[in-house]
């Protein structure tokens, strides 16, 4: 089976509210070893002018797979997950994501080709707060083998 064509160039209705908590940013900037001092004491983040803890810059990637996998975990869109690796990612931010903020993330199906036997797909997400304020873009390119 092969992906279906005919998503590219759709948006997919934009996720439920991820609310980032402080815990959760503490645990994965442990879990990377990141030490700066505002990813896992607000004091300091206040005080180096952050309205409270920072995310690491790979943060985002713990909620927008998960709104990755609702695509590819699709049995109509016919995405071959099994044999799937990453290509390329990227992330640009409009601003930090911090503790506290309301997150929701609107996947967009940007290309899908078929090259020397594998198929690519890049897909975008634009994440906002709830109140629409744009806070990142993420950009990744996934590549499994055609069938």
């Amino acid at each position: 089976m092969s992906p279906d064509l005919s998503y590219v160039g759709k948006a997919l209705p934009p996720s439920a509210p991820y609310v980032v908590g402080r815990e959760k940013l503490r645990e994965f900037a442990s879990a990377i070893g990141e030490t700066d001092p505002c990813c896992h004491d607000v004091a300091a983040a206040r005080a180096a002018g952050h309205p409270d803890l920072i995310a690491p810059p790979t943060f985002p990637g713990s909620f927008t797979m998960a709104v990755m996998m609702e695509l590819l975990g699709d049995p109509d869109f016919g995405w071959d997950f099994d044999r799937m690796v990453h290509g390329d990612q990227g992330i640009r931010f409009q601003r930090p994501v911090y503790a506290g903020d309301e997150l929701v993330t609107t996947l967009h199906v940007d290309d899908l080709r078929t090259r020397a036997g594998s198929h690519f797909l890049s897909l975008r997400c634009e994440v906002a707060t709830v109140d629409g304020e744009a806070v990142l873009t993420t950009n990744a390119t996934l590549v499994t083998q055609a069938a």
